[in-house]
């Protein structure tokens, strides 16, 4: 149980330390804190200087308290002007009875230079009414990308601020997944590093998280209910887990896996194998906890992808086969007998521009992107940093190459983890550059946006899903240790 005199109490008295003195003074025409009570003075001014100090001492605050300060007033600032981090289950539930459907839900993994790629996505959904939009990090992305959980949220709500959106902000946990060899040298370690992160990540807002035991299929077992035993019964452990630190009133949006990413594609027998054997194990821990327990409202599968796309020795992408049939069937099986949304695409940011509008015809519930806007963000940036981002992958990520690999092929699979190293150096271009990367990235969301028909989807997502109340009381309770980095897992 969280003090909560206690938490009040030392929240009173960061607002009184020099730091943070200068912060709240900084922005005194867009907010105010008044014996600890929030008040927002002027939403203009907020938006036209005050959400970028705030955002900026969010992410580089000389110390703790300040950082903490920051992040807490961005959200009471987000939560004032109808932003909230929210859960998008309940939209989803409705897409499994058929409320909603015909589109396909974005979900954006937001690795580099935030702040501009918030703006950037936040604009084109604003001008496109979007509210059924997804923004994630992945396990691995938070550690190579030098984003915890309280930062890349905070950064998320202010991009929105910045931009004028408002509604439900669906921020979620991408590929918190379990990694194999780490699983078979430490099995207990493994599923308490995963948990550390889950809970850091609700402590944040990631009130949608996608838990990744699809690395423990075991295809060399006889049947597919033995090959999926270890998915689904670990699974079911962890949506228990979820479940039971997620904060009252909020039903956390959990997403389920059948099969990696990369490998085949799969079929509706192993569908059924996995959510049968997960619903049995989700029962039996139910009536364990003398409690309903709720399940899943997606599930992942494979359908042709990969993550970042099969790279050619030349350091384009190949054509990609993507099974359509394999996700009309599989979402049609997911939501008639499982009550879920539908299927989830997971490396589809790198497919052909005419591919997209397929996604909403089959109704796949939700598309996972993320390589090409790190790509479309490489492309923008001067040629000078970019050369000294690559020289950094080489000197530092030399186990990333394969004999095999070209330059060209080496530099695009590695280049993803200078990314953190150079994080300040993003973010401090000047405004010409930076405001060539928002227009760049912004042509892209919008025309995602429209191919996966979100266009005018607030209506549905305000009718389903409420703006939850905000519980943190002082800076205070922005605080939480957080989980250990890991460099070495796939996203």
């Amino acid at each position: 149980m969280v003090n909560t005199a206690a938490t009040a109490a030392e929240g009173l008295e960061m607002f009184s330390r020099p730091s943070v003195r200068t912060l709240l003074d900084e922005v005194r025409e867009s907010l105010r804190v008044n014996e600890g009570a929030f008040e927002l003075v002027s939403p203009d001014a907020l938006r036209a200087g005050g959400i970028d100090r705030l955002v900026r001492a969010a992410v580089f605050g000389d110390d703790e308290d300040t950082r903490d300060t920051a992040r807490w007033l961005i959200l009471r600032a987000g939560h004032a002007v109808g932003i909230a981090p929210a859960s998008i289950h309940d939209l989803y539930t409705a897409r499994g009875r058929g409320d909603v459907g015909g589109f396909t839900v974005p979900a954006i993994n937001v690795r580099a230079a935030s702040f501009e790629t918030g703006r950037a996505l936040f604009r084109a959904a604003r001008e496109l009414r979007v509210g059924a939009l997804i923004c994630e990090i992945a396990r691995s992305e938070i550690g190579y990308t030098d984003q915890r959980p309280a930062e890349y949220v905070s950064v998320m709500i202010a991009s929105a601020i910045k931009e004028g959106w408002s509604g439900p902000l669906f921020v979620q946990g991408d590929h918190f997944q379990v990694n194999a060899k780490k699983y078979k040298a430490d099995a207990e370690a493994e599923l308490r590093a995963v948990k550390d992160i889950i809970r850091e990540g609700l402590h944040a807002g990631f009130y949608n998280i996608d838990i990744d035991t699809s690395t423990l299929v075991d295809l060399d077992k006889d049947g597919l209910d033995a090959q999926q035993e270890l998915n689904y019964r670990l699974s079911a452990e962890l949506t228990a887990y979820v479940r039971k630190h997620e904060p009252a009133g909020i039903t956390v949006s959990i997403g389920g896996e059948i099969g990696e990413v990369g490998t085949e594609n799969s079929t509706p027998e192993e569908l059924r194998a996995y959510m049968d054997g997960y619903n049995r194990e989700l029962a039996r821990v139910a009536e364990t906890a003398g409690r309903p327990v709720a399940g899943l409202s997606k599930i992942s599968v494979q359908s042709g992808t990969t993550h970042g796309g099969t790279v050619l020795p030349d350091g384009s992408i190949a054509d990609v086969a993507i099974d359509f049939e394999t996700l009309r069937t599989l979402s049609e099986i997911a939501r008639r007998e499982y009550g879920m949304s539908g299927a989830v695409q997971h490396g589809a940011s790198t497919l052909p521009q005419s591919a997209f509008g397929n996604f909403p015809t089959v109704e796949t519930a939700e598309i996972h992107l993320a390589t090409n806007f790190q790509n479309l963000l490489y492309d923008a940036i001067p040629g000078e940093l970019r050369e000294r981002m690559y020289e950094h992958t080489r000197k530092s990520f030399p186990e990333e190459r394969k004999p095999t690999d070209t330059e060209e092929q080496f530099i695009y699979k590695a280049r993803k983890k200078a990314i953190g190293a150079f994080k300040r150096e993003l973010w401090d271009l000047p405004e010409a550059d930076r405001e060539r990367i928002r227009a760049v990235l912004y042509e892209q969301f919008t025309f995602l946006f429209r191919q996966l028909r979100v266009e005018g989807t607030m209506d549905a997502v305000a009718r389903h899903v409420a703006l939850p109340e905000i519980h943190r009381t002082s800076p205070a309770d922005m605080r939480m240790k957080a989980a250990e980095d890991d460099w070495d897992l796939s996203d």
